[in-house]
């Protein structure tokens, strides 16, 4: 048998060895699977215990780095949920190996300033380690919970009360939703939909009453959102409270797959969908990675809220969720007391001892934030919101909590105090550069021992964890760009809790011309400029430092060197692209046929969609000139519907056509037959490209390079617009002077 044999039956065995005990694990009840993880993970952690106080010489330690990293290479390749876990002990081996001798053996500061950077730097990697592990405590075995289908006669099923609260979003967007809501596959006397508009319009108003939906306004605006929603329901009474944001479309299917687990489980007192978004947020719009890779929530909704589910500690996020009214009503309705009622109502619903559910199936779609601006406004509110949360009700104290739960809801809040640790990181290895700082007391090569393993096994365990909903090195870019932004923000809180009020999102409007953001974009052109000043202090160094320093100085510099490619792609999301769509398009293949004036019926295919028009692709060697009036014609069941549009767009086949003013029936009907459809969300969920690191480096390398070219077109462009402009003296004036 040759070495290829055995090196394929041994990974034969292994996968074999693998399924067999996921497939068991599989097959255990939930108590008992948090029960195994828990005994497993306790079992890493005592074995980790052994290997992470062992000392070695730097020969030793590299020999042991690389058998680990070996064996964790061969894991990766290795379906299942098993490989995970092993590759998690792994990586937890290295970080904690690294972090005991990094405790042990490198802090012998000597001067003022090595003591202040030096441990600066060690409580960021501090902070950085128990998040890690935290996370992985979190994401190590999703639940991947499946519908249950109500078995009941829909005569039996319960009423609910559909909540669609607004306060400064159009009618244009939020009648959507609200068309959505109607046709939402329930009982019609069963279902009752109600519009919570604490903007108190109008025009709201009367489009309301036109389609048969409730509207409701209070006297006052107090507690935003949460306020709003607690209004509702002291004047309704269904059995169960599904709220969407005003942008959040519900497909047919949402409370059919969403209420069977309410009659499964009598102490569910909240089940949520994932928060899926048809429009680019800034970070897509701004790269060009829409569709390419996984947004910034995506790793949240995708993988966080199932490894949540496992620990029974799925948050509620504001919308696309399906609440019991008891249970709601029981822990006295949305919380108020913090920004983030939605989390925060989750924490008190399983203080009270009431169970929380998640299911990985979009079943509604929204808008993401159009601009950086909006962006990062959003994300200061949930940071200051779970600082909030952090301070006044700890999830580490009080009763009701389970150690799962306790640990899970610890991590959100621990996740937005990212903003110094992440200054940290990206300031490091200038205290050396520039002031020749020792933030390390150990010998280069030793530095390097520990710390790649480390690095290393994290990034290889998170890309294999993660591979679906988050690539490699895009947390970093996600973070930086925030991170100075959420710093103060998360701090005050700290302090005071009561500081700051609620702020909406605002969604919609288009963005008609490219401009760069220079005041947001201020904080990543500091470091920038900072990391770029301390490479050209690092080659000064190598040419003029200290001859035996080369070795700690490359360390510094290839830092230095990641840090501007993440700085740099941060700059990148500042530079705005144009928006010249009021509404996005939805990329959706439907059947279509289009009857031309003449009577032809041409069968063709929808490129994509939204409220106004339809862009399709024709057979080959059919075209239809643009202004044409045409009538368009859907399918749904077989039923066909007829709208009438104008081709506004036709080039090889593919055509853009613009709807006619539609009545509210058309309008309604279009919703169905469009947005209402749960195929074209779930299609799209988790299929991306899966993670590669080196590809995921490489690409964000080139975003950054992109960054330093458009940060330096808008400087040449700013410098032109600084330099005043030379007036010629007219020809009378010139006549004048010459006369004289």
């Amino acid at each position: 048998m040759t070495k290829s044999d055995l090196q394929q039956a041994f990974l034969g065995r292994l996968h074999h060895l693998g399924q067999t005990v996921t497939s068991r694990f599989d097959a255990l009840s939930s108590q008992m699977r948090r029960i195994v993880l828990t005994g497993v993970l306790l079992f890493a952690v005592a074995m980790a215990l052994l290997t992470i106080t062992v000392p070695f010489d730097f020969v030793s330690q590299c020999i042991f780095a690389a058998g680990c990293f070996i064996a964790a290479l061969i894991l990766r390749k290795q379906p299942g949920r098993f490989p995970v876990v092993l590759l998690i002990v792994l990586s937890l081996i290295a970080s904690l190996r690294y972090m005991y001798w990094r405790l042990t053996s490198t802090l012998g500061f000597e001067t003022w300033l090595d003591f202040l950077f030096g441990y600066g730097l060690l409580a960021a990697e501090l902070y950085a380690l128990v998040v890690l592990i935290f996370g992985y405590l979190q994401t190590s075995w999703p639940l991947r919970r499946q519908p249950v289908l109500l078995t009941q006669p829909p005569s039996e099923w319960p009423t609910v009360d559909i909540f669609i609260p607004s306060y400064n979003e159009s009618l244009d967007i939020v009648k959507v939703t609200i068309f959505a809501a109607q046709a939402i596959d329930w009982p019609k006397e069963k279902l009752r939909v109600h519009v919570l508009d604490d903007g108190k319009r109008e025009d709201f108003r009367s489009f309301c009453h036109n389609i048969g939906v409730n509207y409701l306004v209070r006297d006052n605006n107090r507690h935003a959102k949460a306020g709003n929603l607690n209004a509702a329901l002291k004047v309704t009474d269904g059995d169960f409270v599904a709220i969407f944001d005003a942008d959040h479309v519900p497909t047919r299917s949402f409370l059919q797959i969403c209420v069977g687990w309410f009659y499964k489980d009598p102490k569910l007192a909240m089940l949520q969908t994932p928060h899926f978004f048809f429009s680019p947020d800034p970070f897509e719009k701004n790269l060009n990675t829409f569709q390419s890779v996984p947004n910034e929530g995506e790793l949240f909704y995708g993988l966080v809220q199932d490894g949540n589910d496992l620990w029974n500690a799925t948050f509620f996020c504001g919308s696309c969720a399906v609440m019991r009214r008891t249970a709601l009503m029981e822990v006295g309705g949305v919380a108020v007391e913090t920004v983030t009622e939605d989390a925060h109502t989750a924490l008190k619903m399983s203080r009270a001892g009431y169970n929380t559910a998640y299911l990985a199936i979009p079943q509604a779609a929204g808008l993401a934030t159009e601009n950086l601006s909006r962006h990062i406004k959003q994300r200061i509110r949930w940071a200051r919101g779970m600082a909030q949360i952090f301070r006044t009700d700890n999830p580490l104290l009080g009763r009701g909590l389970g150690l799962g739960q306790r640990l899970c809801y610890l991590n959100a809040m621990l996740h937005f105090f990212y903003g110094l640790p992440r200054l940290v990181f990206l300031t490091a290895p200038l205290t050396y550069l520039f002031f020749g700082a020792q933030i390390f007391h150990a010998s280069a090569l030793m530095i390097t021992a520990y710390v790649l393993p480390h690095i290393l096994h994290a990034s290889l365990t998170n890309s294999k964890i993660q591979g679906r909903f988050r690539h490699s090195f895009w947390n970093e870019v996600y973070e930086t760009v925030l991170a100075w932004y959420i710093m103060g923000p998360v701090l005050m809180a700290l302090v005071n809790p009561k500081f700051g009020g609620f702020n909406v999102t605002d969604k919609g409007g288009i963005i008609d011309q490219k401009f760069f953001e220079w005041k947001l974009a201020l904080p990543y052109i500091v470091l920038l400029t900072l990391n770029m000043l301390g490479m050209a202090f690092g080659f000064w160094q190598l040419a003029y430092g200290q001859e035996g320093a080369m070795t700690t100085i490359l360390i510094n510099m290839a830092w230095t060197i990641y840090n501007i490619i993440i700085t740099a792609a941060s700059v990148a999301v500042a530079s705005e692209t144009r928006q010249v769509r009021s509404e996005p398009r939805v990329a959706a293949e439907l059947s279509v046929n289009v009857e031309l004036a003449d009577g032809r019926v041409i069968e063709g295919v929808t490129q994509d969609f939204s409220q106004k028009g339809l862009g399709f692709r024709l057979p080959d060697g059919i075209e239809i000139p643009k202004g044409e009036r045409i009538k368009i014609v859907l399918f749904r069941n077989q039923q066909p519907s007829e709208f009438m549009a104008t081709v506004m767009f036709s080039r090889g086949g593919l055509l853009g056509a613009q709807f006619d003013r539609m009545t509210l029936r058309q309008q309604s009907e279009l919703v169905r037959l469009t947005f209402s459809r749960a195929d074209i969300w779930a299609s799209r969920w988790g299929n991306r490209r899966v993670d590669t690191p080196l590809k995921a480096l490489y690409e964000v390398t080139c975003i950054g390079m992109g960054g330093i070219r458009e940060l330096f077109k808008a400087t040449v462009v700013e410098l032109k617009n600084l330099v005043p402009v030379r007036r010629q003296p007219s020809p009378k004036l010139e006549n004048n002077m010459e006369k004289q």
